[in-house]
């Protein structure tokens, strides 16, 4: 039967009320998402350990016998506790190690021109000719390069102390928003994923599916990632302490940070460390930190890291290490967690998508 010209115009502007409603949707989504932008770090993060805690927190809240807030606190307490104090006594052990390095650079106790020189020395002369040929012999001439390196990196570190200093009452405020919204969302974070849920068009088995893929890999991911670089730098520190290098604690957290690379990682420093030990005619120290390297701190990366997270997000470490480094490339510190996140989500929902499909 057709329809008349009233049901048309009404179909008409339901549709245009419709798109319109989207259309502001839209807008209003963007905006509030611009607005929130220069404090994503604090809102990520507070979501993040928000997640990560609220198997804490259920347990709590069995204890407090169903006091949210009371529940909430102590989570949030336990937090600071467990993570954020061991962090922030780490940053400061940090920054006074690399104070102490940048004035040993600047007085010249550390000059790497002098370490240079003395691996070039110790090379044979089969090498040396080698160097000469792509252009590397003239050690004065590299030298130079080095030390304006040297300096052009200790201007950049003073200027990076500088701006640290200019940007610490941002960072107080930051850090609080992130404590403010992770008592909340640790306290509502159940009913916000049930709005959330509503809001997706998708049927709650669909729903179920990814929501549960998101958190596995977010978690795998936090825990594994997190896991593995704070093994391998509190090894590849401890390692060096005993060795007698300089620093430590910053190169042991260096290595930490690199080791957030799945394949490459804390290698990026103790192997030219172990190199330099070789060449200088230090053979026992370089032996056992290559032997160090390799069999223990290489073994925690390749034994753990696929069992922390490969195994759980059922990622291969190829895919785990791409979505890693973009990650980062584009998110900064923070995309060591989101690009493993979105690579699963990804798979999870092609995979969706081919189950759906035949199906039907």
């Amino acid at each position: 039967m057709p329809l008349t010209w009233p049901q048309e115009l009404h179909m008409n502007s339901s549709e245009f009320q419709k798109k319109t409603f989207l259309l502001l949707l839209t807008i209003v989504s963007i905006a509030f998402g611009w607005i929130v932008w220069p404090f994503f770090g604090a809102v990520f993060w507070g979501t993040v350990l928000a997640i990560m805690f609220a198997p804490l927190y259920r347990r709590l809240l069995v204890v407090t016998r169903g006091r949210k807030n009371l529940a909430a606190l102590a989570t949030l307490a336990l937090c600071l506790i467990v993570v954020i104090l061991p962090l922030a006594f780490i940053t400061a052990s940090l920054v006074k190690e690399g104070v102490s390095f940048y004035h040993k650079l600047q007085s010249g106790e550390l000059h790497f021109g002098t370490y240079f020189h003395q691996i070039i020395n110790a090379l044979p002369q089969w090498m040396v000719d080698l160097l000469d040929r792509f252009g590397f012999g003239n050690i004065a001439a590299l030298q130079e390069q080095l030390s304006v390196g040297v300096m052009a990196g200790s201007k950049f570190i003073a200027t990076q102390a500088f701006t640290i200093g200019q940007n610490t009452f941002e960072f107080v405020i930051s850090f609080g928003i992130m404590l403010y919204l992770l008592f909340f969302l640790v306290r509502d974070g159940s009913s916000l994923s049930r709005r959330i849920k509503l809001a997706i068009p998708l049927s709650m088995e669909h729903q179920q599916y990814l929501f549960s893929k998101f958190i596995t890999a977010l978690r795998a991911t936090v825990k594994g990632n997190i896991a593995v670089a704070a093994m391998q730098g509190a090894l590849g520190g401890l390692i060096f302490w005993i060795l007698g290098i300089q620093g430590p604690i910053l190169w042991g957290v260096l290595m930490a940070f690199l080791s957030l690379l799945p394949a490459i990682g804390a290698a990026l420093i103790w192997a030219p460390v172990a190199i330099y030990f070789l060449v200088t005619g230090e053979t026992w120290n370089g032996v056992i930190l290559i032997a160090f390297g390799v069999l223990v701190i290489g073994m925690i990366d390749n034994i753990f890291r696929p069992i922390l997270v490969g195994k759980d997000t059922q990622m291969p470490d190829y895919v785990v290490l791409i979505s890693t480094l973009g990650g980062m490339a584009l998110f900064g510190l923070n995309g060591f967690i989101i690009g493993p996140v979105i690579a699963a989500i990804f798979i999870a929902a092609w995979d969706l998508f081919t189950v759906v499909e035949k199906s039907g």
